[in-house]
């Protein structure tokens, strides 16, 4: 039986995208522009209708987002929230992005939802149990070499990560058997969790892009490793796979 808050976490992310799929390929408001990165009007507005459904029903928690805060930050119990990942793809008019929401408890996750809106795509992951996708168990893959293995490469924000990114690629590129650039953490790490892709790489990487993506891949068996990233202290890299391949050699 679904935990009331999987429940919860569900509905936002649900009505959050039909929001984001209304609005695909409409005239949007950018609220800042950077070197490598948008910023819309209608991720605050995606992060406010999520934080209002979970803090309805959970008044006395906290929202962690992309977009700010929310709630009470002295309970032990956080929702880190991601209202687009893949906002520049949105802009563009990429179907490819997402919502994603997970809660942790005393520091540990414990739940995660990330929804496609655009192929009404919803993986999720509740306290106990197995990673599900629109209701059924996945796994990730079972290849174990790398000749075998298609990898994704995330590159960040900003030039020492892109650099970063460059070599690591140039490297695994010639050992793989296809690279891809998505563009949406969340949903890479979902696609290893149901074996689509069966690694992703990035240098420097915000916990509300990977915290629901995490859980769905370590629950099915994958593995996921954070470091602090070489290029900014405040943000991680993450080297992540279906569990059989070696992560030394990614």
């Amino acid at each position: 039986m679904m935990s009331p808050e999987l429940e919860t976490a569900i509905a936002a992310a649900r009505e959050a995208g039909d929001l984001l799929r209304a609005n695909f390929e409409e005239d949007l408001i950018v609220d800042e522009v950077h070197a490598h990165d948008i910023k819309l009007e209608l991720d605050v507005k995606s992060q406010e209708l999520i934080s209002e459904k979970i803090l309805e029903k959970f008044p006395d928690h906290a929202i962690y987002g992309e977009e700010g805060i929310d709630g009470d930050q002295e309970s032990d119990t956080q929702w880190i929230v991601d209202p687009i990942d893949g906002t520049v793809n949105f802009f563009y008019g990429i179907p490819h992005f997402c919502v994603s929401i997970a809660m942790r408890r005393a520091g540990e996750l414990q739940l995660g939802v990330i929804y496609d809106p655009m192929l009404d795509e919803l993986f999720s992951v509740d306290f106990e149990g197995p990673p599900m996708r629109d209701g059924f168990e996945i796994s990730p893959s079972k290849r174990a070499t790398l000749g075998e293995a298609v990898v994704t490469i995330g590159f960040s924000k900003s030039k020492e990560a892109i650099d970063a990114g460059m070599a690591r690629y140039k490297d695994i590129a010639y050992r793989v058997r296809k690279t891809r650039m998505m563009g949406s953490a969340a949903l890479a790490l979902a696609y290893i969790s149901c074996g689509r892709l069966d690694a992703y790489i990035e240098e420097q990487i915000s916990i509300w892009d990977i915290a629901a993506g995490q859980l769905l891949v370590e629950r099915g068996g994958g593995k996921v490793v954070l470091s602090q990233s070489t290029s900014n202290p405040d943000k991680s890299g993450i080297v992540s796979s279906n569990g059989l391949l070696p992560l030394d050699d990614l």
